[in-house]
This record gives structure tokens, sequence and C-alpha cells, in this order.
């Protein structure tokens, strides 16, 4: 960590230069006391990922910013915002601790909060970050988390990590047993030293093969952000894994949709089919990552089109989690038809259970994207593929 980044005239250049291209500022060899000119386009390369993801960080001064990739790996404000609300108690410590996104909001939430973590630069500038952004509460560690835990006496209400997705090469894993820490090794040990832990994963991990290996799981929170599914949070006890809860929420600009049900209750229902009514349904992300394509029949007033077609419908528009679209037209997967149905020949077109992909349909029949038309093909209850047209309501 390169102090001499916060002196007043480096930290004006950063701010000046945040929409400047990086590598015509290479060239240029800026000469900067102290500072390498690579340094500095680092510095600026991170604080631009900032601006949207963590406005927080973005908007204080004096904040030292990791390598990008840090950032990139890092919570958003909405999501460290969403865990910290899902547990509470006194004392928490975060084993991997990072960039501290997670840390900062678990800080608003519990008495005392250690955040560990083993590289030394990272640690460095995470302690930093944290005085500047005025948190007193955080006791920031270079240390290796699971290492702290094993000389400290002390049980803790908490223990959360966010286990490391790249192998020794920087490639990406993503089976539970190839991250850094390897959980399925240290979860006995964590529950001895802990009430509960809280772990984030990738969105790509398999939730019964997890809920299997892991044995312990309490919930799991299906995190969206306008519908793309950001992380799982798999919260683990040492009595748990009769009653899984699943907790699935999208947060949209307008708000959140939610849906909650017991892991069981999926098997135990059984879908209600029909033809596409009135209106169609699209479950958002979080929906469609949890499997829980059965009881949306059970607790909305909606039909499946098809086992295996995730879309469903009804004769009277609901709150569903998900679009909502009123149908304006069925019709058969018919090139000459579909030109005739569509006057400007632009569409939104959407797959599910169909032989053909979007670029596929696209080529075929020459229709553009764009417009307020919606056109889902699809298989219908009769296994008769169709294309429904319909517009957002």
């Amino acid at each position: 960590m390169n102090k001499n980044i916060l002196n007043t005239g480096i930290q004006l250049f950063i701010t000046k230069n945040l929409n400047t291209d990086i590598s015509s500022l290479l060239l240029k060899g800026v000469h900067l006391d102290g500072v390498s000119p690579k340094e500095v386009a680092q510095q600026i390369e991170a604080k631009k990922k900032t601006k949207k993801k963590l406005p927080t960080w973005f908007n204080s001064k004096q904040i030292y910013y990791p390598n990008k990739l840090n950032i990139e790996q890092t919570s958003s404000e909405e999501t460290a915002q969403y865990k910290s609300k899902i547990i509470k108690g006194k004392t928490l410590v975060d084993i991997t601790g990072g960039f501290g996104v997670d840390t900062y909001y678990f800080a608003k939430k519990f008495e005392t909060v250690i955040h560990c973590e083993i590289n030394k630069e990272l640690a460095e500038i995470a302690a930093h970050n944290f005085k500047i952004l005025n948190t007193k509460n955080i006791h920031a560690i270079h240390q290796n988390g699971v290492a702290f835990l094993e000389e400290s006496k002390k049980h803790f209400d908490v223990i959360f990590l966010d286990p490391s997705r790249r192998d020794a090469s920087k490639n990406k894993v993503f089976l539970l047993h190839d991250c850094e820490p390897d959980i399925l090794k240290i979860l006995p040990f964590l529950l001895k030293k802990s009430n509960l832990v809280l772990m984030k994963t990738s969105p790509l991990i398999d939730l019964s093969k997890s809920i299997e290996d892991l044995r312990h799981v309490k919930e799991i929170h299906i995190v969206a952000v306008n519908n793309e599914v950001k992380e799982l949070l798999w919260l683990l006890g040492p009595n748990a894994g009769t009653d899984i809860q699943i907790k699935t929420v999208n947060m949209l600009n307008e708000g959140s949709q939610c849906l909650n049900f017991a892991w069981q209750e999926e098997s135990a229902n059984i879908a209600t089919f029909s033809v596409p009514e009135k209106y169609l349904y699209e479950p958002n992300a979080a929906v469609l990552k949890s499997g829980a394509f059965n009881i949306l029949t059970q607790k909305f007033a909606v039909s499946k089109l098809h086992p295996n077609t995730h879309l469903y419908t009804s004769n009277h528009k609901i709150d569903f989690p998900g679009r909502g679209f009123i149908i304006k037209e069925i019709l058969p997967y018919n090139k000459k038809i579909l030109k005739k149905a569509l006057p400007g020949n632009k569409a939104n077109i959407t797959t599910r259970n169909f032989p053909e992909s979007v670029a596929q349909i696209r080529k075929k029949t020459g229709i553009k994207d764009g417009g307020d038309i919606y056109l889902f093909f699809c298989t219908n209850f009769n296994n008769e593929k169709i294309v429904i047209s319909a517009k957002k309501t």
C-alpha cells in the first residue's frame, strides 16, 4: 500500500481523470511524486468500478482502492445491506474479509466485528478505509481467518465467509471443496466456534448437491439484482438440515420481489396446467434458480403451460414474482404468419422449452430486437410449439 497515493494532489488527479483512457494516460508517462503511472492507473480503474456498485466508497474522499479484480469480486452495497439484515447478534468475525464491504455493513448491526484478511496489502487497504468511513467497531487483522479462530478462545455469534472461487492459477472453480477455504472440511470446526455460519457462494452452484454436502443448512437466500442472480447465501447451524427454508429476493428499482418456501414443498406439490389464458407470467431469475416450479401454481392463482415450460398463465391479473404480460395473440411457429403479425418486424424474444435459440429464431425469421411486443417461443401442454405474442402489463 503506497500511502503517497493519498496525497491531495494525486487524489485530485485521480478524480479529474476518471473518464480518461487508461492506455493513453500510461503512454503519456505521467510524473507524480512517489507514485508510478501504473499505480495511478490502477486506482482510476478500480474507482470507476465503484461508482454504481459502491457509491459510499466512491463518494468518500481519501479512499484507497485495491486492484480492479478485488472490486469485481466484492459484494455490492445492495447485497451487503441485505446480508446484514438476515442475521443478528453482538459479535461477528469475517474470516475472508477482502475489501470489506460486507464487514462494513455487518458493523452497522453488530457491536463488535472482526475482519480477517490473509493478503497483507488488502488488509491494510481495508483497515485504512474503515477509518475513513468512521467505523469504530471493526477490528481489522492481517491473518488467515481460520488460523485466527483456532487461536481465539472466544465464541462468536456469527462467522461469515466468502470462499475464494479461484485456484492458485487464478482460474475459476465452482465446486465447494475446490474453494478456499474448503467449507466442507472446516464447517464442523466453525460450528463449534459460533452459533451460526453465513456463507456466500457463486450463483452457479447446484442447490441439491450443496444441501447434501453441507448437511447443516438452515436457510438459502437467493439474491438477484435487476433480475440477475448475484449470490447465494447459506445460513448454517448445528441443528439444521430438516426444515430448510428457501428465500428468494429480486431487488428492482421500484422495490423487491420475494418468494419464500420450504425446500421440501416443491417435491411435495404437483403443478396445475392450462393452455395460455389472458395473462402470462415469467418468474424472475431468483425464483428460477430456486427451482420453485410446482409450488408457484399452489401459492398463486396461476397454471403452468407445460411441465418443462417455466411460464405461467391466469385469467385475472395477479402480483407475481417476475414479469407480467397481457397476451395479445397465440400463433403457430410459422415464418410467414409471424411476419404478418409484426408490422414493424421488431420484437423482444424469449425461448422456454423450445428447440431453437433466440439467435437461430432471429436468423430464420428476420425479426429484429426491440419494440414493445414480446414473443415467447415455447411448448404448450399438448406438446405443440407455439409463439405467444404479448405486451407488458
